[in-house]
């Protein structure tokens, strides 16, 4: 069973998903966090963001691992633990157009329905539902306010010793939600049967139980239904 949570930035989508995999006892796929870790590649090679082509083959050379515990996802690139270097304000500038390559769209996508084959996992990021998993057993699309977005970012970048002022980090997610939104490939939208969740005002344990009657419903409907 395949559960997809899409949304922009600070949605809550992040802390829901991974809650709901652990409750579950379920894989939490953390697509951000491999489009991230790319991310982190580029830099390190000082790759200009606008060169496509050398994005693509640094792609191709490249190995990112996302390792799951019960409280946090480990993100490793080549071999090495990088977790601590993927959400940095370099990071969240340089991601939205390392995403938009074709060829680093192709190789995760492939990575990511990969694991779905032969497990159960609640699937996280902002084309999950519309592209990655069309056929998912349930989509949902988590949206907020940019005035609370930009709280939680802030709270989290804090928790990391990241200063920077909520002005600045405003105009850096609003930025981030065009780009997303105007990209040609996998622009973020909703799918079209997917469940819209507000959580401007929803604590992440409600976003999490309200998310869990959908599972429990859906299950509960598979069971009765019986094999065909």
């Amino acid at each position: 069973m395949v559960v997809t949570i899409d949304g922009p930035a600070a949605s809550g989508k992040s802390t829901t998903a991974r809650r709901l995999a652990r409750l579950l006892g379920w894989m939490y796929l953390d697509t951000g966090a491999m489009y991230r870790a790319m991310t982190v590649k580029v830099l390190d090679h000082h790759i200009p963001l606008e060169d496509t082509e050398a994005i693509s083959r640094l792609a191709e050379t490249t190995e990112i691992n996302l390792i799951s515990t019960s409280n946090e996802t480990r993100v490793w690139i080549d071999g090495i633990d990088r977790t601590d270097e993927i959400r940095n304000p370099a990071v969240d500038r340089a991601v939205g157009p390392v995403c938009e390559v074709p060829r680093v769209r192709e190789l995760m996508v492939g990575f990511q329905r990969r694991l779905a084959e032969k497990r159960c996992l609640i699937a996280e990021g902002r084309d999950m539902g519309t592209v990655v998993f069309p056929g998912a057993d349930l989509k949902f699309f988590m949206v907020a306010s940019v005035e609370e977005r930009t709280q939680r970012r802030q709270k989290d970048m804090l928790k990391q010793n990241i200063q920077i002022s909520l002005k600045e980090l405003e105009a850096e997610i609003r930025k981030r939600d065009e780009r997303d939104s105007r990209r040609s490939q996998s622009p973020l939208k909703p799918a079209e049967d997917a469940v819209l969740v507000d959580t401007t005002r929803l604590t992440p344990e409600e976003q999490v139980d309200l998310i869990l009657k959908h599972i429990q419903n859906i299950t509960a409907g598979m069971e009765h239904s019986g094999p065909k």
